[in-house]
């Protein structure tokens, strides 16, 4: 994940985004992740300021060469389903065809309050957009009729020069149900080291998978995970170099295809302690 948000005084700016990517990109990672919130917090904690998404990914895609561009994840209610669309094959056709589309349905009620944007029914809004974007990145012209979102003879000019992937992060059944219906990969999140909360996730997504008839193996799989520098507090994972090179392994084992990290703190010397577990591999 990108250093991303944090107090007004902590919040990097483009010139360490920038420089945070490239490093991610020279130490030999695969991909890097952006998100989406208009306020940065949790709880009861005070909103902290935070970077707008889509703007932050397309300066990514212009500087940055190789590594694959994911959201963690868009969020539905902020921008209708046509723009975003829109918005996902001009960031692709900027990137050289990198772009994974990660949506979600939201669950941060101070910035829709703050910006303006319903709070109900964010399910079923989603079920509608992901109906929507899926078939516009197909290439696909479309009228829809739903209950939140209205469509007429839409499609996206110029269209995708490619079947741009979408990835949903969700955990409720039904979720997963419409991950297993329309998504190409599913992300879950946070973890540290696997255990039994993940496998019953990862349990839940093969009931979905078999109940919409879809073989497993279609699934891209990808887990959150928090890894921290020896001696940080309130972080999922800690550990030495090797420590977390047998935790890559542990998630392999468990079929994962990707993970995406976030590191705590951000930093380059954090990326080099990745890039370090991530060699060590199987040479232990």
């Amino acid at each position: 994940m990108m250093p991303f948000g944090g107090s007004d005084d902590g919040l990097p700016g483009w010139p360490q985004m920038r420089a945070f990517a490239a490093h991610a990109e020279a130490v030999g990672l695969d991909s890097v992740w952006v998100c989406d919130h208009f306020l940065s917090g949790s709880g009861d904690a005070p909103a902290a300021a935070i970077h707008e998404g889509w703007t932050i990914l397309a300066a990514l895609a212009a500087s940055t060469s190789r590594m694959e561009l994911g959201q963690l994840v868009m969020c539905v209610s902020f921008r209708s389903p046509q723009l975003l669309a829109k918005m996902a094959v001009t960031a692709d056709h900027v990137s050289g065809g990198r772009l994974v589309v990660g949506l979600g349905a939201g669950w941060y009620d101070p910035e829709y309050v703050a910006y303006g944007y319903p709070t109900d029914h964010r399910v079923g809004r989603f079920d509608e957009a992901l109906q929507v974007i899926g078939q516009l990145l197909r290439g696909q012209r479309l009228t829809f009729a739903g209950r939140y979102h209205q469509v007429r003879d839409a499609e996206l000019l110029p269209p995708p020069e490619r079947p741009i992937p979408i990835l949903v992060a969700g955990n409720r059944p039904r979720m997963l149900r419409l991950t297993a219906r329309y998504a190409d990969a599913w992300n879950t999140a946070w973890f540290g080291l696997p255990d039994e909360r993940l496998r019953q996730r990862l349990s839940n997504m093969d009931v979905a998978l078999r109940a919409e008839g879809r073989d497993p193996a279609t699934l891209r799989r990808t887990v959150g995970i928090e890894v921290g520098d020896p001696g940080t507090d309130d972080c999922l994972f800690t550990g030495t170099i090797d420590e977390l090179a047998q935790a890559l392994d542990a998630y392999e084992a468990l079929g994962i295809d990707d993970l995406i990290v976030n590191l705590v703190p951000c930093t380059e010397p954090s990326l080099d302690r990745l890039a370090s577990a991530i060699a060590i591999r199987g040479h232990r």
